[in-house]
């Protein structure tokens, strides 16, 4: 079933995020009300109505096009968190972030983006990421490359001897582990500063525009998209002793996309101290 979807036309999937993006999102871009913004764990995770209302829009129509998936949706994970483990199931799952990088949205900036990614027993297949603002529209299909607005895009990699160019979490909310290894990017070589929307980050090493990104968080919803069109694009990936990145959890943190594997292994020296 999975094969014969991602054999035929996916152009449905694209009008399907962007229709709900036209629908719940945008027509709420720059014109939220205060009773529209809520903070869930704190003023650092904010949730809006674009944010719910997109993702149920999301959820009935990538259900219906693959019948007999599931969604793992940021907002419905945090209604009901054991929504969380049919990442590991048999059935095809559709992860979901309705609106990546809320903040900027609730501020009225165009760094967000909505992103979808299709996986089946814990291996990536399909991304999507809209950045509705911008009007632009980034999909990865395994083995098939990557593009953006319709064009190849590729990762490419940095010129010899470069400062690398990463976008990486903040230090101050992780553990002091993870603190630890994210101020190791602040070294000689690396120009490391705070992420933006972790899709559009993901997008702009895809693109060749940033080298690198590190988060230490590993929600599914933020990552899965970017991961896969970083490494269709011709980068790669790798959490912090090496090891590949798994959508379902357990990862060794922080982790690190890169435009290819000699950036990757500079970042994670970086984050091992041995930079």
């Amino acid at each position: 079933m999975i094969d014969e979807f991602l054999a035929g036309d996916l152009t449905e999937v694209e009008a399907a995020v962007r229709a709900a993006a036209a629908a719940e999102i945008m027509p709420r871009y720059r014109q939220l009300a205060a009773h529209e913004i809520v903070e869930k764990s704190g003023p650092h995770d904010l949730v809006t109505s674009a944010d719910r209302l997109a993702e149920e829009h999301l959820t009935a129509s990538l259900t219906r096009l693959l019948p007999g998936s599931v969604v793992v949706g940021e907002e419905a994970v945090h209604a009901d968190p054991k929504v969380y483990d049919a990442l590991g199931g048999d059935a095809p799952v559709w992860v979901v972030d309705p609106v990546d990088g809320t903040r900027q949205f609730v501020r009225g900036e165009p760094g967000f983006c909505t992103l979808v990614a299709l996986a089946h027993h814990g291996e990536l297949l399909a991304s999507w990421t809209y950045a509705a603002a911008l009007d632009e529209m980034a999909i990865a299909v395994r083995g098939r490359g990557a593009t953006l607005d319709g064009k190849p895009i590729h990762s490419g990699s940095p010129a010899p001897g470069a400062v690398l160019r990463v976008a990486m979490s903040h230090p101050d909310y992780t553990t002091e582990a993870q603190k630890r290894a994210l101020l190791g990017l602040r070294t000689e070589g690396i120009d490391a500063r705070p992420c933006g929307s972790a899709g559009l980050e993901y997008l702009a090493v895809a693109r060749g525009d940033q080298d690198a990104v590190a988060f230490n968080w590993e929600y599914a919803w933020d990552h899965a998209a970017g991961l896969l069109l970083v490494t269709e694009a011709g980068g790669a990936q790798a959490t912090l002793y090496g090891a590949p990145f798994r959508i379902t959890g357990g990862n060794a943190l922080p982790f690190t996309a890169a435009r290819d594997e000699a950036t990757v292994e500079r970042v994670l020296q970086a984050l091992r101290g041995e930079a």
